[in-house]
Formats: structure tokens, sequence, C-alpha cells
């Protein structure tokens, strides 16, 4: 279980990551608190960016700049590519995405109705 000292870490990295995407000019950034819904972190946040090569461009600076200013390497998937890239720092996972592919995929009404994803029943 998280700490109160956890707690301001994550808060802190949230802050910046979401001045970082504002900064590199991402679209429709969603911030969704999960705590107490998920162990996976604490926040998610989700943007868009123009094309592939911006969303790549915001994973990368968004990626290092974590390592540079918090000492995390976060995992980073999906940027050869470039529809979809889930950056995961620990504490908050950062999707990027093109807007054709993030309308498709619809992670934060997902999050955000709060609902549970059921499993297809058979």
């Amino acid at each position: 279980m998280a700490g109160a000292s956890d707690m301001t870490s994550s808060d802190a990295l949230l802050a910046r990551i979401l001045t970082t995407l504002e900064e590199d000019k991402a679209e429709d950034i969603v911030q969704i608190d999960l705590q107490g819904k998920t162990e996976i972190g604490d926040y998610m946040v989700i943007c868009s960016g123009r094309s592939t090569r911006q969303v790549s461009a915001i994973s990368e600076k968004l990626a290092q700049m974590v390592k540079d200013e918090f000492g995390r390497s976060p995992k980073t998937e999906g940027k050869d590519i470039g529809d979809w890239v889930l950056i995961d720092t620990g504490d908050v996972l950062v999707h990027v995405f093109r807007p054709e592919v993030r309308e498709f995929y619809q992670l934060e009404k997902m999050w955000m109705d709060g609902g549970e994803v059921a499993a297809p029943q058979s």
C-alpha cells in the first residue's frame, strides 16, 4: 500500500507529465484517478498527437524527462509504430494516441465510467 510520501511523488510526477504534454502540444489531455480502482498505478493520462511522428516524439521526450528528472526508466511500448504508445512510469500510465486509434479503443470511457469490463461469456 502506498504511503503519504509515495502519493506526493506520484502527484509530482503527474503534474510534471501534464506540463510536458502541454508543452509538446499534445491534444485532448485527460487525467484519470485510478487510486482505489486498480493496482496498476495511481493515475492514467490519455492524450492525442496529430500524427505518428508527433505521437512518437511526445512519447520519447516524456520518457526521457521521467528518466532525467525522476530517476525512473519507464517502460515504453508502441513507439516504433506511433499509433498508440504506452509509457508506464510505475505510478502514472500515459497513453499517447493518434486520434483515430484513440476513438477506436475509447480507454477513457472505460476507466471514467468506473465500470468493470466483463469477460465475454462463452
